[in-house]
């Protein structure tokens, strides 16, 4: 596949022009123009490169890319080396960021939905969905569930909140900010990937569970999906990395 014929069935597909972003989504690196073997990961780090340059791959694709629009764009230290590595091999970079947070079918935000069995009813904002288990279930019995499929540990934070749940509002990444929202709005949970010291006041004072999962864990579907699409649709060679990152 050509990479600008790439690029535009990936834009078309997560409704690209509709979303504002504050980082530069799309082809970010242009290199050799016919790709068919392709490496994904949450992040590019020289890790994924280093894998990306002993593999037989045209292109990288990631959900958090080289180029953020609040950017200085001064090429130098690790900005330097990982440019070099890209151009020198003629490897394509792409990067989708908040397209893959927020679609409703290929996204961080839909495929937490699926792997924790939560039933979407609905947005709170753009950025967060809410939705509900199909019964009551136990709050440590969902921590659980959360390990197991993310292979993580959270961090929870609880105080004196309802053991027994079954409302959950969810956000990829760090989406700390919208806890307090989430909680006013009614849920018994909030989900995200990173936290802040707000967030232990916000637990206290509405009494709802506070879950940080991390935020490369729950970045991680996204990416997933869209591999898995590309590859059934257009036939490319996908291959996920996951350059582990416990933060």
């Amino acid at each position: 596949m050509n990479n600008i014929e790439l690029e535009n069935n990936i834009n078309k597909k997560l409704n690209f022009t509709n979303i504002q972003d504050y980082a530069c989504n799309g082809l970010q690196v242009e290199g050799t123009k016919y790709i068919k073997n392709i490496i994904t990961g949450v992040s590019i780090c020289q890790d994924l490169l280093n894998i990306a340059l002993t593999s037989q791959i045209e292109a990288i694709i990631v959900h958090h890319g080289l180029f953020w629009k609040n950017n200085t764009f001064i090429i130098k230290g690790m900005q330097k080396n990982r440019l070099y590595a890209l151009l020198k091999n003629n490897i394509n970079l792409y990067s989708w960021h908040l397209p893959l947070d927020i679609n409703p079918s290929i996204s961080n935000n839909f495929y937490l939905s699926k792997i924790l069995d939560i039933n979407i009813i609905g947005n709170i904002n753009p950025f967060v969905l809410y939705g509900c288990l199909e019964k009551h279930m136990h709050i440590n019995d969902f921590i659980q569930k959360i390990t197991k499929k993310l292979h993580r540990i959270p961090l929870h934070l609880n105080f004196n909140a309802k053991e027994n749940i079954k409302t959950i509002a969810w956000c990829s990444g760090a989406g700390q900010k919208f806890f307090e929202e989430a909680a006013y709005f009614g849920v018994d949970v909030f989900l995200t990937g990173e936290v802040s010291e707000m967030n232990l006041h916000t637990a206290k004072e509405y009494g709802v569970h506070f879950i940080s999962a991390g935020h490369h864990a729950t970045e991680k579907g996204g990416i997933i999906m869209l591999g898995e699409w590309l590859q059934k649709k257009y036939k490319l060679n996908i291959n996920f990395i996951d350059i582990n990152n416990p933060i």
